[in-house]
């Protein structure tokens, strides 16, 4: 079978699983990369003339040629997997002594989690409050809920911008989250976010004839895209001194709740992973949280030695 068929018909099929668009602009960009690697520079292209050799062949250019971190390697590991995967159990084209991808192992990745400090949190907020009150401005509300909403539930970058009013209950204290698989889940709204987002919807019912559908929206009250908030941080980086971005609130939310003593298995369900391994990646910073809690409730503590 050639491989660009096979590429193909590998995509029409994560289409017909319903997979994220974004899901399947992964895999596109991937296997793209790794067709042409192959024409152009092994001369392949049938995929039974794919090895174990070539597609390390085409991780080890990636790696020398592309610059790419062992993250992204990978990722585009995964992604060829699963393309290898769905050749060997949908049409037979491999089984499991030919499938290229079975002994390639994944590299070793240097974990390394960066957190705001309680310094940087309040700098930020107070660089937002200042203009909130100066000039009562909507981007500034708007901001300002914003970096309260990351920190205070740790949500990613796309489940901020798809946020609607009616997922906020403010009777039941919480927040329904459209997350990755298109899963929706509830997590619990602590009574800061809340004031903050209630102050944030009188403001915007005053600001607008009628309340914007999404939460966080332009000015015109169109939807918010990640593009365009990853621009606000990029400004507000310049103001600051320091990276900004989601996912680094993402961290420092975990990293607080494991701090004030939050078991790894909450934190698991309020960061909605769906394996533990994932939680686990925190593990650099449970480690300060669990030197804590042993002092804490350490049996020797109750034993006059």
């Amino acid at each position: 079978m050639l491989l660009q068929f096979a590429i193909k018909d590998f995509l029409e099929d994560r289409e017909f699983q319903n997979l994220s668009p974004k899901t399947i602009s992964t895999y596109r960009n991937t296997l793209t990369q790794f067709h042409q690697f192959c024409v152009e520079k092994l001369e392949i292209v049938d995929t039974k003339d794919i090895t174990h050799s070539t597609i390390k062949s085409f991780l080890m250019y990636c790696q020398r040629e592309r610059k790419n971190n062992p993250t992204s390697i990978n990722h585009k590991l995964r992604n060829i997997r699963s393309l290898c995967n769905y050749l060997q159990n949908e049409l037979e084209v491999y089984n499991d002594k030919t499938n290229p991808c079975k002994k390639i192992k994944f590299l070793k990745e240097e974990i390394k989690i960066e957190v705001y400090t309680n310094e940087q949190i309040k700098q930020m907020l107070n660089y937002y409050r200042r203009i909130k009150y100066r000039d009562k401005s909507f981007f500034s509300y708007r901001d300002t809920a914003i970096i309260i909403t990351l920190l205070g539930t740790g949500i990613r970058l796309g489940e901020l911008c798809n946020l609607r009013w009616q997922d906020v209950s403010f009777k039941n204290n919480a927040i329904s989250i459209f997350g990755k698989k298109r899963q929706t889940s509830s997590i619990p709204m602590a009574k800061k976010l809340e004031k903050e987002l209630y102050e944030y919807k009188i403001f915007c019912e005053k600001c607008f004839e009628n309340l914007p559908e999404y939460v966080f929206t332009t000015k015109n009250g169109k939807q918010l895209s990640t593009n365009a908030i990853k621009c606000i941080f990029k400004h507000l980086k310049l103001i600051m001194g320091f990276q900004v971005n989601a996912h680094r609130f993402r961290h420092s939310f975990a990293h607080n709740c494991l701090l004030n003593g939050m078991d790894i298995f909450t934190l698991q369900k309020m960061l909605r992973h769906n394996k533990l391994a994932m939680t686990e990646k925190y593990l650099s910073l449970w480690g300060v949280a669990l030197k804590s809690q042993n002092e804490k409730f350490n049996p020797l503590n109750g034993i006059d030695l």
